[in-house]
């Protein structure tokens, strides 16, 4: 049985990944829409410390923020796709235009997944400001209360300790004539700069990470056969192997016995992994680093409390590992490559108890065509050039799927 490779675009599948890109850029939309309604207003006591620091300006404006969080990250993932993809283990063999595909791929759902990060960051923190209405630091240099109308606008008021009566009053003794400023004076909880600003500055630090392989050493599981004395020596090397006899403690006998034909002189658990060189780990935080200036400048500026800040920087983390998992390979185990495409039949939609949304009839004849050909000693297409049957550079994730990247070859039996 032979396979052709058909150079084609499957429609459907580029409709679902147009349907993502119109939900990240509607959910966007609704963030800046709920940024020009009037929130909520908590009551304010004019006395109250906490509330009365100077309206100074912005040390990062809201602009420099975009900027700094949306488009650089979007300008160097564009960099580093086209520069690092696909790395160094790709045979001369495998085509040019299968390359580019790649780069273009990894490319895609690097900018899917900012995305995601920076909209769904800027959608929830802008719905909780207007819920919550929050005062600001300085809410009552913004506000310009008229002191002589405190009676008219008394919400409560309660003696302190000292017998004098605290009073809360309500947002309409406020007399600055400039409504949009008098309304982000109630928009504190949570940090706006510092969610936008982690969501896309601390995805981008993973993108970084993945790709330059930073990664914590980590060990795999123990081989079969493996004795503990071989795993753990410091030169396994010189120890006897298994035929001899000899064992490194009383403990390896019974791992002898159970594979008495393999030799032990395995590798070494200090020799499974390294750390990464430090320079790499350096370039990689420096994006969240200026995330954590940014979110530490609305502290100084007197825009936020500090729970206001450390809320918004949560906010923007969570959605910055959600994205990049959603699709990114595990950092550990991913060798630096996002997920492949969903397959054609589960585009936009899979039942229970299928899955996921890779497989499907196409998947299951691409599968049947790659057994027969390896019954029959053949090997043709994309085996030849060091990639398995769905595309992947040798990537074990990717093996026995029928994956269609838009523009790449689909591998048919015929």
């Amino acid at each position: 049985m032979a396979r052709r490779e058909t150079s084609r675009v499957s429609i459907r599948l580029m409709l679902s990944y147009v349907l993502d890109w119109i939900i990240i850029i509607g959910a966007a939309a609704i963030g800046v829409a709920l940024g020009t309604i009037s929130p909520n207003k908590r009551p304010i006591s004019l006395s109250n410390p906490e509330l009365s620091y100077p309206d100074n300006p912005d040390t990062v404006t809201i602009a420099v923020v975009i900027i700094v969080s949306l488009g650089a990250p979007a300008a160097i993932i564009f960099i580093v796709s086209l520069l690092l993809v696909p790395g160094p283990s790709v045979p001369k063999s495998v085509p040019k235009g299968l390359i580019w595909r790649r780069k273009l791929w990894e490319w895609f759902t690097g900018w899917l997944g900012l995305g995601m990060s920076c909209a769904s960051s800027w959608l929830i923190t802008s719905g909780l400001k207007n819920l919550v209405g929050k005062p600001r630091p300085d809410v009552i240099a913004r506000c310009m209360p008229d002191l002589s109308q405190i009676a008219k606008y008394a919400v409560a008021g309660i003696p302190d300790v000292k017998g004098t009566t605290v009073t809360l009053v309500h947002a309409g003794i406020c007399t600055n004539p400039d409504h949009s400023l008098l309304d982000d004076g109630w928009r504190s909880w949570p940090s706006g700069h510092s969610s936008f600003s982690a969501a896309g500055l601390v995805y981008l630090s993973l993108f970084l990470a993945s790709k330059l392989a930073l990664t914590l050493p980590f060990l795999s599981p123990k081989q079969p056969g493996q004795s503990d004395g071989s795993y753990y020596s410091a030169f396994p090397s010189y120890l006897p192997p298994a035929s001899s006899g000899g064992y490194a403690s009383k403990y390896d006998r019974d791992d002898a016995a159970q594979a008495s034909n393999l030799d032990h002189r395995q590798i070494a658990a200090r020799n499974q992994a390294a750390s990464p060189p430090l320079y790499l780990l350096a370039l990689a935080f420096i994006p969240t680093g200026a995330a954590m200036y940014i979110a530490a400048s609305r502290y100084s500026d007197f825009r936020h409390h500090g729970f206001d800040i450390l809320s918004g920087s949560f906010i923007g983390t969570v959605a910055a590992f959600a994205a990049f998992r959603y699709y990114h390979l595990p950092l550990s185990r991913g060798a630096g490559w996002s997920w492949g495409p969903r397959s054609r039949s589960r585009a936009f939609w899979t039942g229970v108890g299928t899955g996921g949304y890779v497989g499907g009839n196409e998947g299951k004849e691409a599968g049947e065509a790659v057994m027969m050909e390896d019954l029959s000693g053949q090997r043709t297409g994309y085996q030849e050039q060091g990639m398995d049957g769905a595309g992947d550079f040798n990537n074990p994730a990717g093996r026995g799927r029928d994956r269609d990247t838009v523009g790449a070859p689909v591998a048919t039996a015929v």
